[in-house]
Formats: structure tokens, sequence, C-alpha cells
């Protein structure tokens, strides 16, 4: 995997490339064979931006007065208005989004697309507009009622026997502000936050969901119930792939002889004795019999080793301590983030500092 490193990072230069020139299908093809070939924060970050909204990050965050220059021209620093019921600002744009959701007839409108429209089209205009009105993004007035309607149009439409009754019906079902008691008919199972969680947050809903009717919420349990297997055989075939690794790992364990020395920086079972090499002055740590069977050029061999060892580790940690410090300015560049840019300039790199001392002291 180490091998691939370089040519990982050619393709997310051509993606990078690509996202700039407006082709996020050619640079989802560069990120995604990166990943593969050795992934990294910074592919991570990148397709999951394209992945959500399919376009590319429009702030720029270079540093200096003349990046603060161009920021107060752009998107993010538009003139903002106030809430009547928050503190926190919003733009003229989210409150005309805000305005559109609410006069949607039906719930195709509200999601953007076409009544024929697919399933995965359904899933791209949900990613999007969660996104945009989230609670914690959109601050503007009616953007929580926005976001929940959001989430009702698609948890319906995505629900295929759901979605045939909601065509079937009549025009004053359909729409969405209707106060039909048929309407019922067309509210989610699932709240609108564990909706945007099963997307967005790795997780699925609680065994309560809650349920929006008629613009109330309320907690029920969930009556499905996972059928239980029954046997001993049926148990048996669920516990054999903890045992087959249970068992490779105590024999891999007893076939392979331990370590002469271990990095870790406190002392562990076997390596309880510290000692620093003669050159780098790199701390290890060894077995109570070391002293006994280590002298002369087997020391010195062995300590090389140790050496080589901690270098190789610190330019891995200083590789990953830069991807992920870039990955940390690629989100505050799309959000528009000057928060999360500072803490991402204010994010330390450790491992690289050391590799630099270390090369200072070779060469001096």
């Amino acid at each position: 995997m180490e091998v691939n490193r370089g040519e990982a990072e050619r393709c997310i230069d051509i993606a990078t490339a690509a996202l700039t020139n407006d082709q996020p299908d050619k640079a989802q093809k560069f990120l995604e064979k990166a990943q593969r070939l050795f992934p990294t924060e910074k592919a991570k970050v990148l397709l999951e931006l394209i992945a959500k909204n399919g376009f590319t990050p429009r702030h720029d965050f270079s540093g200096g007065s003349g990046s603060r220059q161009r920021q107060s021209n752009s998107e993010y620093a538009r003139p903002e208005e106030k809430s009547s019921d928050t503190s926190k600002s919003y733009t003229a744009d989210q409150l005309d989004a805000v305005k559109r959701i609410k006069q949607s007839k039906d719930f195709y409108e509200i999601l953007g697309v076409q009544a024929d429209a697919p399933e995965d089209e359904l899933k791209r205009s949900y990613r999007k507009l969660a996104l945009k009105f989230h609670p914690d993004k959109n601050h503007a007035p009616g953007a929580t009622e926005a976001f929940k309607a959001i989430g009702n149009a698609y948890a319906v439409l995505s629900n295929a026997k759901k979605r045939q009754q909601y065509d079937q019906c009549g025009e004053e079902k359909k729409h969405p502000s209707s106060n039909s008691p048929d309407n019922g008919n067309f509210e989610a199972d699932i709240s609108p936050e564990d909706l945007f969680n099963m997307f967005f947050g790795g997780g699925y809903p609680s065994s309560s969901a809650n349920v929006y009717t008629n613009g109330r919420m309320r907690s029920q349990r969930r009556g499905r119930r996972e059928p239980q297997r029954e046997g001993g055989l049926a148990l048996l075939v669920q516990v054999m792939p903890i045992l087959i690794l249970v068992i490779v790992s105590a024999l891999s364990q007893i076939m392979v002889n331990s370590p002469t020395y271990s990095l870790s920086f406190r002392p562990s079972a076997g390596y309880t004795q510290r000692r620093l090499t003669m050159n780098l002055k790199v701390p290890y740590y060894v077995g109570e019999q070391f002293a006994s069977e280590f002298t002369g050029l087997n020391l010195k061999n062995l300590e090389r080793t140790v050496e080589e060892d901690f270098v190789s580790n610190l330019r891995d940690n200083c590789w990953k301590e830069k991807q992920q410090k870039e990955g940390m300015f690629y989100r505050a560049r799309y959000f528009g983030d000057t928060d999360q840019y500072q803490r991402a300039q204010r994010a330390g790199t450790p491992s690289c500092a050391k590799l630099s001392e270390i090369t200072a002291s070779l060469h001096g």
C-alpha cells in the first residue's frame, strides 16, 4: 500500500485540477482511484463534497489581506439580515429559499424534481437540500419548518407504496399544507433529524422514532421485530467467524517471536527497560535480558534499525498530519467557515517538526 502513495497523490492533483475546471465526474473518478491506491483525508473530503453537492468549493482562504478583501466580495460575505427569533445571521438567498419551499404545491416541487424522478435523483436532491436547510446552517425564519418539509417529502416519495398512494390522490390531499385528515397518510414515519443522520451521520434511527403528524411531534415504538433464529446450528453459524478469528489470533501469537524492542512512549508488557540510541537519542524499550544479549556491533546494528524505524514512522505520521490539516482547509473553504480556517492554521504537525529537527541534526 505504501508504494502507491505517489500515484495516489498524482491522482489527487489531477482531480483537483478537474474540480477547478468544473469537471466533477472526472474528479470523482480520480479521487476514487486515489482512495483505492492509498486512502487519504484530502481525497475523502473532496469525495464527500462532490457526493453531497456535486459542485466545487467556492471560497478562497489563501491568507493575507488580499484574501480577506476577496472574501468581502464573496457569497459568504453578502449583506446579512437578522432573524426575529434568533441572534444568528442569515442571507437573503436563504430567506428566498425558505419561501420557495413554503410555496411549493407538492412534494415533488419541494424536492425540485419531476414526478417521474427515479430513486437516485430523489436521493441527490434530498442530500443537497437537507444540507442547505439544516437548522445548524440555515438560520432564516421558517428554515426549520422547511427542513422538516424536505425530510417528509423524501421519506414519502422514497417509499414505493406511499409514493404510489400519493400519486393517486387528489390535488387537495397532495398539497403539503393541506389540513385534510387523510393527509396524515403522507406523513413520514421518521423524524427529519433521524433521516438526516441516516444520510450524513453514519447511523440509523433508534427504536423510538419521532413521527410528525399535522405539525405535531409524537413518539412511537417501532412495531417491527427482527425474527429470531432458533436452533443450535443457527447459533453456531453466527459465532463461527468470531471463533475462527480468535483461534487464528492465538496461533499467530504463539508462532511469531516477539520483537526485540518497542518504540512506544511508555513501558509495556515485556518491554520495561528504557534506552536511548547513541546517535539520534531515540527512546525505545527493551526486555530485562537485553543488555546481556546485545553488545558491541550487535547493539550498534540494532540501534541503527531502531532509528530507521523511528524516522520511517515520523515520515508516515508527518504525511498523515499534513493530509488531515489540508482536509480541514478544504472544509473551511467550502463552507466559508473562518473559524474552521483559523483552527486549520493553528493545527500542529509535531511529527513533521521532529522530522525536521532530526534532518537538521544529521546535516549539522
